[in-house]
């Protein structure tokens, strides 16, 4: 009865880690995505510090995950102690680093409101000159989202012109339509976008409709986060159990 109980839990043990596996590889692929990513997110991310760190810390943990996924159902299916003791040990920091990583999300939230983005536009965004990474990548955003700046065109009214572009006017062309939504477009009626004809620019904020873009992926990414932490305790509990079992 105990060697049945046993093999059970073996088999338990390896199908836990066999997620755990499978969910470093969605973290790691996500991770890898973010950094990557040639529509110009990864601008992004580098402007800003949080985004960068959590970044590179959802890289790692998938990457740790990854590993520890193969490692866990090894020693299940080779009933190795010490690799068992290590994996318990081991995923219980990437445990505890993963709560800490959520609470400070939550305490570092306002980072990613509404104002905050209007003030890093407001402040550091240079209207056409794509030699700027901070511009360019917002054009891009703007151009691939048909959204113009994080509110909408009344955010442009408050930053300065290019001293070299003395007719250029409050709207920036990222903010115009376009018949295909990327750089190489055509514009729908460009003069009259920068004339301020309503109908030919995009006029909804791009913080609402990237938010409204990606609310699905949120909600999946918060429940995948969920399902992870959960299968890492009752891996951990399989492992020392199998631990304790195992002569």
């Amino acid at each position: 009865m105990e060697g049945d109980c046993l093999s059970c839990m073996k088999y338990l043990m390896f199908l836990f880690n066999f997620f755990i596996f499978l969910g470093g590889a969605c973290l790691l692929g996500v991770g890898i995505w973010v950094i990557v990513d040639p529509t110009g997110f990864r601008e992004i991310v580098a402007a800003n510090p949080l985004l960068f760190t959590g970044a590179y810390i959802m890289l790692a943990m998938g990457a740790m995950l990854f590993l520890l996924g193969f490692l866990g159902c090894c020693g299940a299916i080779r009933e190795n102690k010490c690799l068992l003791l290590f994996f318990f040990m081991f995923i219980l920091l990437i445990f505890l680093a993963e709560l800490s990583a959520a609470i400070l999300a939550f305490i570092f939230r306002e980072n990613l409101t509404r104002e905050f983005f209007t003030k890093e536009l407001k402040k550091h965004y240079l209207r056409n000159n794509d030699t700027d990474v901070f511009s360019s990548t917002w054009n891009s955003v703007m151009i691939t989202f048909a959204c113009c700046g994080v509110n909408g065109p009344e955010d442009f009214e408050a930053i300065p012109h290019l001293p070299y572009s003395s007719l250029e006017r409050a709207t920036p062309e990222a903010c115009c339509q376009r018949e295909l939504q990327s750089r190489e477009g055509m514009f729908v009626n460009k003069e009259a976008c920068l004339a301020g004809i309503e109908r030919f620019q995009n006029r909804q904020g791009c913080y609402t409709v990237i938010l409204n873009s990606f609310e699905t992926y949120v909600y999946l990414a918060g429940a995948l986060a969920i399902g992870v932490l959960a299968i890492e305790l009752f891996a951990m509990i399989f492992a020392m159990c199998l631990f304790r079992g195992i002569q």
